[in-house]
């Protein structure tokens, strides 16, 4: 029992020791050199945290036998039991105690007046150009369009005040120091439209006749836009929680849209009338949806890891995949509609026959979840983009990396193939899209957003580049690269 709790005061000790070295690194990075009370508290804490790592030590190694144990050959119960004292119980009280004097002032020090610092420490005297980052996605495992963080404040800037001297009326004021590097320039303030979305905008889809766009969106809601007029047409649904996907049947009279509450609905573009409500269960939100090419068959993938076939026709499940451990990234349909492949957060793709369920191959492919997933024009490749900022080119008969394009600095979250299959344009969490010759593999244009990250692209019919993002906005690019115009801004603040 004695030896018990010795070794739970060591662990006590090892505590405090840690706490008191945290407190010395902190103090390190933070207050000012020069200052002799701080001195005197580093020097302080940095001792004790020595001391008290000494004191676990030897509390947990059994060498302070402070406690009274069993004299030697005398029975363990009864008169003729007999005590010896420990060996060393002044040494034994004084490494107990002195750990426990420096809690008491790692709480004065937290508490005390002298803990605030002044509110001018740290500032540099010389301001630096900074870039907000486009913030990155947890890759959590239900939301791969991570909430992205607040834009950092710009630096203040503090200059060294010249010397002062007598006024001389006949020459002019000095010119004030100049800064090693300009401050950054806030972005232009972005138009608003009332009918806008006020969320961001994480997913579009193109009609084929090239006329309207549906856009998905944070804000829960789906909504049809007209190309040609610029306008808004409606407002095609709400979905219970966040709106994932919206896709285009190729009858164009209906859409399939999914969301985070779990539920594929088939609605009718001529007034938003729900036809069909799919509900996932217990197979949790919708993280991403395609559908074959006829319009018969659809494939989600969900936040439990799980991919499900629906026949489309029919209202009902055909098949529910359990092979992901992880939440689902991306889904895609083969050209033929005979595949599907889905990947996960963690990296793996999964290529499934749709018809009987079965899965035919499964890889590693990223070290992070694969969110773009297109099949190519052929069905034989398949290209995919991941959070660890790659794409990569796949020949699905040998699962073989083919080739990899590199050139985001962010999560690569949505990818989309022009009809000839000859461009693929990538839009990142770095806040640019990109447009890639697939013959080359080298990038052709750049568009840069410079208003967050990028969560949705599409080709429009005319071959310029549509994006949607954290703006809140859908604009369009010319397909050669430059600045893109807002084609159906966010809604106003």
């Amino acid at each position: 029992m004695n030896r018990f709790v010795d070794r739970l005061l060591a662990m006590l000790l090892l505590a405090i020791g840690m706490l008191c070295f945290t407190r010395v690194y902190f103090a390190l990075g933070g207050e000012g050199a020069g200052d002799a009370f701080a001195s005197a508290r580093l020097a302080f804490f940095g001792t004790a945290g020595v001391f008290s790592a000494l004191a676990a030590l030897l509390f947990w190694a059994g060498l302070l036998p402070g406690r009274s144990t069993l004299a030697p050959k005398t029975p363990l119960f009864g008169r003729g039991a007999e005590l010896q004292p420990g060996g060393r119980p002044r040494l034994r009280r004084l490494f107990a105690v002195v750990p426990f004097l420096a809690v008491l002032a790692l709480v004065a020090d937290q508490l005390g007046p002298w803990s605030r610092q002044p509110q001018d420490a740290g500032k540099s005297l010389i301001a630096e150009q900074t870039v907000p980052s486009a913030p990155e996605s947890q890759e959590v495992t239900s939301a791969p369009a991570p909430e992205p963080e607040a834009a950092p404040a710009s630096p203040s800037e503090v200059a060294l005040a010249p010397p002062v001297s007598p006024p001389e009326p006949a020459l002019a004021p000095a010119a004030p120091p100049q800064t090693v590097g300009p401050l950054p320039q806030a972005p232009p303030p972005q138009p608003t439209q009332p009918d806008g979305h006020r969320e961001p905008v994480v997913w579009l889809a193109v009609a084929s006749d090239g006329h309207s766009i549906m856009s998905a969106s944070t804000d829960r809601t789906i909504k049809l836009w007209d190309i040609d007029g610029k306008r808004l047409i409606r407002t095609l649904g709400i979905h219970k929680d966040m709106a994932r996907t919206a896709l285009f049947l190729p009858d164009g009279a209906r859409a399939l849209t999914a969301g985070d509450d779990g539920e594929i609905v088939l609605r009718q573009l001529a007034d938003g009338a729900v036809l069909h409500v799919f509900s996932s269960g217990q197979n949790g939100g919708v993280n991403k949806l395609a559908i074959s090419p006829d319009g018969k068959r659809a494939v989600s993938g969900h936040d439990t890891g799980r991919v499900i076939v629906w026949d489309i026709e029919k209202g009902s499940v055909l098949h529910v995949m359990p092979g992901h451990d992880w939440s689902i990234s991306g889904v895609a349909v083969s050209p033929d509609g005979t595949r599907a492949i889905s990947g996960s957060i963690e990296g793996t793709l999964k290529l499934w026959e749709i018809d009987t369920g079965k899965q035919l191959r499964s890889w590693h492919g990223h070290e992070r979840g694969p969110y773009g997933v297109v099949f190519t024009a052929d069905g034989r490749h398949l290209i995919t983009g991941s959070g660890d900022y790659t794409i990569k080119l796949w020949d699905l008969d040998s699962g073989r990396e083919v080739r990899r394009l590199e050139g985001h600095s962010g999560t690569v979250y949505a990818l989309a193939l022009s009809t000839d299959g000859k461009r693929l344009l990538s839009g990142s969490l770095d806040g640019t899209a990109r447009l890639w010759d697939m013959e080359t593999g080298s990038e052709t244009a750049l568009f840069d957003s410079r208003s967050g990250p990028i969560y949705a692209v599409a080709f429009a019919a005319d071959g310029t580049v549509l994006t949607g993002g954290y703006d809140r906005t859908i604009r369009d690019w010319p397909a050669g690269g430059g600045d893109g115009v807002v084609l159906f801004a966010g809604a106003p603040d």
